[in-house]
């Protein structure tokens, strides 16, 4: 199932990633995307925002509706909310759907002060961490406890997922750490060196 088809006409962000997936620290690369579930009362769409760095998924929502301003453009400001609303310079990576590309969207992401990036048309490589993180939410929750009756159901359970996915499971590419465990060595490593750096100019 295609959730959604950009316009050929309209004129996208260039790549600002070229699937290289990596990030120095927080807040400095996100990528975003849409999955979907069916329910028997029709189709639940998901949209998360994950950091790079540490995996963390940082914004989400469910809805039964693709539209820009409700599905996706809600988990980007959950994300800028956490991030205590000025992004301040990170890339925000997303695929060509046409949600994504919407102006209500894009205008966000710039308000926000992130630089917005896309793939090439039909590529899922490009966006392949965002797909990655899909396609594990699909075999760790969606498959293992449907079917699904309601979109409100795919809601809470997305909701404790997101909680265990950043405070309980370890992930290999972290050295079987948390997302929230590498954020927290991370800002205490730089509180560390600031302080480093204060001892010696005194």
């Amino acid at each position: 199932m295609f959730t959604t088809k950009s316009d050929p006409k309209a004129a996208m962000p260039k790549d600002l990633v070229k699937r290289n997936f990596h990030a120095p620290g927080p807040r400095q690369l996100w990528v975003a995307d849409i999955t979907y579930v069916a329910t028997w009362s029709g189709f639940a769409f998901v949209a998360f925002v994950t950091d790079v760095f540490s995996r963390r998924l940082v914004g989400w929502n469910v809805a039964s509706t693709l539209k820009a301003e409700i599905l996706p453009l809600q988990a980007l400001d959950m994300a800028a909310w956490d991030a205590g609303g000025d992004l301040d310079g990170p890339i925000h990576h997303a695929d060509h759907g046409s949600n994504y590309q919407a102006m209500v969207y894009t205008d966000r992401v710039v308000e926000l002060g992130a630089k917005p990036s896309t793939g090439t048309v039909g590529d899922s490589c490009d966006n392949a961490l965002a797909e990655a993180i899909n396609n594990l939410y699909k075999t760790e929750l969606i498959r293992q406890r449907g079917p699904w009756k309601t979109v409100e159901q795919v809601e809470l359970a997305t909701l404790e997922y997101v909680w265990w996915w950043n405070h309980q499971r370890l992930h290999g590419e972290l050295g079987m750490r948390t997302p929230e465990e590498v954020e927290a060595e991370y800002y205490a490593n730089l509180a560390a060196a600031q302080t480093a750096s204060v001892g010696q100019r005194s």
